[in-house]
């Protein structure tokens, strides 16, 4: 009696477990991989041809990472071709379309963020590497640190084969012109009223409509895994050395496996300030917010500080989440899933 009872018993304990496993399966099984992207912000007086330009570059980056989630390919892959994409665009402010240093100079930033591992690498003030993420990558996995600056940055991807440019390869009339603005509007504007707006306020004052092209991508591919990527040429006329919230892990990039992936752009000065990455997070683990709810208060804590800008997002749960500050901006951004088309968004302001 007592055998047949334990029978039972076992019987029903490992019916359990298969049970379990089979819902928790089938959960796992109902999660498309997906991915979503950042081109920055910008003000809304855009034209649609400007913004047709960006959305043609951005559906390509969508593909690039939808692809290789769709073939079963890992999250950090889908992300550093989506980002790559952008990076070799001019027209956004990664790579080839950096912007200028005050200086004169183009000094870029990336990070890559592992939500499984938690391994991150990142690199800043790189000067010569053609793919800044692909750099970000082997700090990862070729050292034991997680962020190279400078000179080192260089001589690390020069050391392992990335493609390596001349600082004319970084050049666009463009953004060339926008520092001469910049510097110019400065000087101007010294001895005024309105000078003194623009220098509290920079990038939200009502004599500036700021272009922040900063990219950006999420992945949560079919392994659950979540992985983060951001790369950027910093602020127009920034001081040369300055490094902004995209190469710091736990501010403008952040992945971990138990609640969200994020990339920001925007003001990098105050996203670090708010440690927006681990901000966003720890509203979405430990408060139980929903994804857009952790995301939208990160973003309120960025606008109450002064700045601006916006983060893409997707949770454990492949729920994906946007916010940005709604002050005459609007923010670039993108979604694809597996088995659905690539959408690309940038909304407009209804006041």
């Amino acid at each position: 009696m007592k055998r047949r009872k334990f029978l039972q018993n076992a019987a029903i304990l490992a019916g359990g477990i298969a049970l379990s496993q089979s819902i928790s399966y089938g959960a796992n099984k109902k999660q498309k991989p997906v991915i979503v992207i950042h081109g920055g912000t910008s003000g809304l007086g855009l034209s649609k041809e400007e913004f047709s330009k960006r959305e043609s570059v951005m559906l390509q980056s969508l593909k690039a990472g939808q692809e290789i989630l769709a073939k079963g390919g890992e999250a950090m892959d889908a992300v550093i071709a989506a980002i790559k994409v952008m990076e070799d665009s001019p027209i956004f402010n990664a790579g080839k379309g950096a912007v200028f240093t005050s200086d004169g100079y183009n000094e870029l930033d990336a990070a890559l963020m592992h939500g499984g591992s938690r391994k991150a690498g990142a690199i800043a003030m790189s000067r010569h590497i053609k793919n800044p993420i692909e750099a970000a990558r082997l700090v990862m996995e070729k050292t034991w640190h997680t962020l190279v600056a400078g000179e080192g940055a260089d001589n690390l991807a020069k050391k392992y084969g990335l493609e390596m440019v001349e600082q004319k390869y970084y050049f666009t009339q463009e953004r060339w012109d926008q520092l001469q603005e910049a510097k110019k509007n400065k000087q101007l504007l010294l001895d005024s009223d309105k000078a003194k707006a623009f220098l509290e306020k920079p990038f939200l004052g009502e004599y500036t409509e700021p272009y922040l092209g900063t990219v950006g991508a999420v992945a949560l591919d079919s392994k659950g895994n979540l992985v983060a990527g951001t790369s950027t040429g910093g602020l127009t006329n920034k001081m040369t050395g300055r490094i902004g919230d995209s190469p710091i892990i736990g501010a403008g990039t952040y992945a971990d496996n138990d609640s969200l992936g994020l990339s920001c752009t925007g003001t990098g000065d105050i996203f670090m300030r708010v440690v927006s990455g681990h901000e966003a997070s720890a509203l979405y683990k430990y408060k139980k917010l929903s994804l857009q709810k952790a995301i939208e208060g990160t973003i309120e804590q960025v606008a109450k500080l002064g700045g601006s800008g916006g983060i893409v997002s997707i949770d454990k749960l492949g729920n994906t989440g946007f916010a940005w500050t709604k002050d005459k901006l609007g923010m670039f951004h993108g979604e694809a899933r597996v088995g659905e088309n690539a959408k690309v968004f940038f909304p407009v302001s209804k006041a």
